[in-house]
């Protein structure tokens, strides 16, 4: 049985909270799922240690993020459920809906999910090669590639030329979350081989508050706090 989704209110509660991070680069919802699928879909492990603080821009501030251990508990218990649920889906095969925020004018641009799904590919940039090697698979990357650069100061960047109509926008935004299932399949491979001669990945176990004192949820046998807690927890 897989992860519960997230309800309307509690994704509402995790984007009030990823608001609260003040770094320039510090995602929003529609980014952090894209960049969560980076990390599932992709072709090596990311430890959450490295990955957290990117959520925040770099940095998570949390003493001025978060007033209580309890809203930073919460916060986790989200993230990782969020995680959970997005895995859950791609394992089973199920169809992969991107999460996608309404634009100004009240439609879905897809630009940030396809940054942050950038973002989660350039943890592991040399692992990524593989498939952007490959001229019988790297098509998969391109709807990702032109909604990530679809506003690139650099036109050279740029797939295609501005204003994108909504018709090419639909076709990008379906092709690019085929392409995440795709992507899965490509590497499954890989990651059954890194799976058996490595530390369960992270988030996989069913939890649901993180405290302090509980194991972290990376499987390293530490207490959160002394492991990836360390992240977050100043």
């Amino acid at each position: 049985m897989g992860e519960r989704p997230l309800t309307d209110a509690e994704y509402d509660r995790l984007a009030d909270a990823l608001n609260r991070f003040y770094g320039e680069r510090a995602m929003n919802l529609e980014q952090l799922d894209g960049f969560f699928a980076a990390l599932i879909c992709g072709p090596g492990l990311v430890h959450p240690s490295e990955f957290l603080p990117e959520l925040g821009g770099g940095e998570m501030a949390d003493e001025e993020a978060f007033e209580s251990q309890r809203e930073l508990s919460e916060f986790m218990d989200l993230v990782l459920r969020h995680w959970n649920v997005i895995a859950d889906t791609l394992r089973l095969g199920d169809v992969y809906v991107p999460l996608l925020l309404e634009g100004d004018e009240v439609a879905a641009h897809g630009n940030d999910w396809a940054q942050g799904f950038l973002r989660g590919m350039a943890l592991r940039q040399d692992d990524w090669a593989e498939l952007a090697n490959d001229e019988d698979q790297v098509g998969l990357l391109v709807p990702i590639m032109a909604l990530a650069h679809e506003h690139d100061p650099d036109p050279s960047m740029r797939s295609y030329e501005e204003p994108m109509d909504a018709a090419r926008r639909e076709k990008l935004i379906i092709g690019m979350a085929a392409a995440v299932s795709g992507i899965y399949r490509y590497f499954e491979p890989r990651r059954r081989v890194l799976a058996r001669s490595g530390p369960e990945p992270f988030m996989s176990r069913r939890s649901t508050k993180v405290g302090r004192n509980d194991p972290c949820p990376c499987g390293s046998g530490k207490k959160y706090k002394h492991c990836c807690g360390k992240a977050t927890l100043h």
